[in-house]
């Protein structure tokens, strides 16, 4: 059939009609007319496969990585940066605008990658029966990868050493940098303008905060001059441990689950100038985290998200108790359809 794509949504893919169904095509771009051929139906939606783009965007660009299609990875290679930056945005706002019932989200200007590619600090290849690479896009099959556009050079010469040494099937994690194997982002230089973002939006004069999913540290240890006890919550104990290797008296580090632990501290009581970060996985917050929040609103509430819809979702209940004073996008994924966001909340009572 023939489509008008006339939106990318979140995930990357393509949405035109079809007797009042929506159908979602990959590798396509607002604008663009095209030939699409119909892989699954469903009662609301379809998905199909791009057959050719009758009328190309201007905003069509050539993907340099020979496996793009096929691998599982990137979603937007076809699309100039700029252009990914822009349709980026427009799917954070319109989530809030959905999910949130957000009627003008206080969007701020989307934060580039200085990289589009080289970019990525780690990557996980798969090896089985001398094929190591990523998984096939819609498929659990392995595809051959030499090199990887979006990896640092770093990671890419440890693929190639990893290649040389034929190693036995299994999973492989490749990094740029030596330490400890817990959770850190993935982009340097975006996760440095990430820190320094959080800094900004957290007012001046707060004493106590309570980082939430603090991994090792990543905000606490940039903000220790800023407050005068800091405490991170993590579920996960090797984390804790790096944080706690370099942790001064001001630092507290709690291992458990964020929904107690949380609940817990807030419950002692928390000083009026209080501020939170919260840094969930891509599921967002949990019901009793939710939750805590509300029962205890604090002066101010940093959300760093990595999933726009569960930001929204969560916004959504917070606004009870807190007031939404900007969202702001970071392209910490180039290439791909992920979306990093912060959002700042303030004690809707102050």
């Amino acid at each position: 059939m023939e489509l008008q794509i006339e939106d990318v949504a979140f995930g990357g893919k393509g949405v035109g009609r079809f007797n009042g169904k929506a159908v979602f095509v990959p590798f396509t771009i607002e604008g663009e007319r095209v030939s699409a051929r119909i892989v699954r139906e469903k009662k609301q939606f379809a998905e199909a496969e791009l057959e050719e783009v009758l009328d190309a965007s201007a905003h069509r660009v050539e993907p340099p990585c020979p496996y793009y299609g096929r691998c599982g990875g990137c979603s937007y290679q076809h699309i100039s940066y700029e252009h990914q930056l822009e349709v980026k945005a427009k799917q954070v706002q319109q989530a809030l605008r959905r999910i949130a019932h957000l009627e003008n989200p206080p969007m701020q200007a989307m934060i580039p990658s200085p990289k589009p590619y080289e970019y990525r600090n780690r990557i996980t290849v798969h090896a089985d029966a001398g094929v190591i690479g990523y998984f096939r896009r819609d498929a659990h099959r392995l595809i051959n990868v030499e090199q990887c556009p979006i990896a640092a050079p770093a990671v890419n010469q440890a693929l190639a050493e990893l290649r040389r040494r034929r190693p036995r099937d299994g999973h492989y994690s490749l990094r740029a940098h030596a330490g400890p194997r817990v959770f850190a982002q993935t982009n340097d230089e975006v996760a440095e303008a990430l820190a320094q973002l959080v800094a900004d939006l957290l007012p001046h004069g707060c004493e106590f905060l309570i980082d939430a999913y603090c991994g090792a540290g990543f905000f606490t240890k940039r903000l220790l001059e800023r407050f005068h006890h800091l405490i991170g919550i993590e579920w996960d104990r090797f984390a804790i441990a790096a944080a706690e290797e370099s942790a001064t008296p001001k630092e507290t580090y709690l291992a458990g689950d964020v929904d107690v632990e949380l609940e817990r501290v807030l419950a002692r009581g928390a000083p009026a100038s209080t501020a939170i970060i919260v840094d969930p996985p891509a599921v967002g917050l949990s019901a009793n985290v939710r939750t805590a929040l509300l029962g205890h609103p604090v002066d101010t509430l940093i959300y760093v998200s990595c999933n726009p819809a569960t930001l929204a979702r969560d916004l959504s209940a917070l606004q009870q108790q807190f007031k939404i004073e900007s969202v702001t996008p970071l392209d910490m994924f180039p290439q791909t359809a992920e979306i990093e966001c912060v959002a700042q909340l303030r004690n809707a009572a102050l």
